[in-house]
């Protein structure tokens, strides 16, 4: 039988405040992949939330030590994690997302907070999957949340609401920047970003590989490479200007950049780029209709 004596507590808070998070706050984790860790590390580095309140689940021991490590509470049994937290994040692959909420549907109550980050995953299949009135929230995070420079977006389902995107914002802002909107921008916003830091490696990897035609070493060629990407998009969020007129601070008349860049626009990069945006948002849309 579940006890539900701890998360009692737990869901008087949140609903006392949904927007404030306390290190007795319980925090689950069913999937135990990179992006779990990430967003766990995140949140445990930040000090919001004890280790002790955090508990993760997986099917192989492979991935749990470095939870455990960090204090972390491991198991392999679904339930457990949902028996013993209140917002629980569903860090586990599209595919396996059905398998998963059959299985520990029966102990989600209306005290829990579910994160989805399975992409193409709607909001529609969650709720269908989960029982009545359940606070469903969907997120989409990407691989820098590893180091807290991550770029995510979550979106509501109809039992949760500004609370609790709030509460999501305040728990997870150590990750990296966090938005919310509507669901149709968390496929979009799995091109641009969760994909698109795929797209921004094939860059770096071609301005190296550029640099070492030109008689310049490997090694150091993608250290300066990683460097340059680093440091140009620094400048764009912290300065607040628009790309072009960062852009524009770069190119001089007849010089060195200009010509490059005439390079790039014979070669279509403009239209790659947005294409490729374009097929890995149709690509997730597809997921979410499977």
């Amino acid at each position: 039988m579940m006890n539900l004596s701890h998360q009692t507590n737990d869901s008087q808070m949140i609903q006392d405040d949904q927007t404030e998070v306390t290190s007795q706050m319980k925090i689950g984790f069913i999937g135990a992949g990179n992006m779990a860790f990430g967003i766990a590390q995140g949140i445990l580095t930040s000090g919001k939330v004890s280790p002790t309140n955090m508990i993760v689940s997986a099917p192989s021991m492979n991935n749990l030590p470095r939870f455990q490590e960090r204090g972390v509470a491991i198991t392999q049994v679904n339930e457990e994690v949902v028996e013993k937290s209140v917002v629980v994040f569903l860090a586990v692959k599209p595919h396996l997302v059905r398998r998963v909420l059959y299985e520990i549907s029966r102990c989600v109550t209306q005290q829990h907070i579910i994160v989805s980050m399975a992409a193409g995953v709607t909001i529609a299949t969650l709720e269908e999957l989960l029982p009545a009135e359940t606070r469903v929230i969907r997120m989409m995070p990407n691989l820098p949340c590893v180091l807290m420079e991550g770029a995510l977006i979550l979106t509501s389902g109809s039992c949760a609401g500004e609370k609790e995107e709030t509460l999501l914002k305040n728990l997870l802002s150590p990750c990296g920047l966090v938005e919310a909107g509507p669901e149709h921008w968390i496929d979009a916003h799995t091109g641009l970003s969760g994909s698109g830091v795929a797209f921004v490696y094939v860059f770096a990897e071609a301005m190296a590989e550029g640099a070492v035609k030109m008689g310049m070493p490997g090694a150091l060629a993608q250290r300066i490479a990683a460097q340059t990407i680093l440091g140009a998009g620094l400048l764009l969020r912290d300065t607040g200007k628009l790309p072009a007129e960062l852009k524009g601070e770069v190119c001089t008349p007849g010089g060195t950049t200009i010509h490059g860049l005439h390079a790039l626009e014979r070669s279509g990069m403009r239209a790659a780029v947005m294409g490729a945006v374009e097929a890995a948002t149709e690509r997730a849309r597809e997921l979410g209709k499977k």
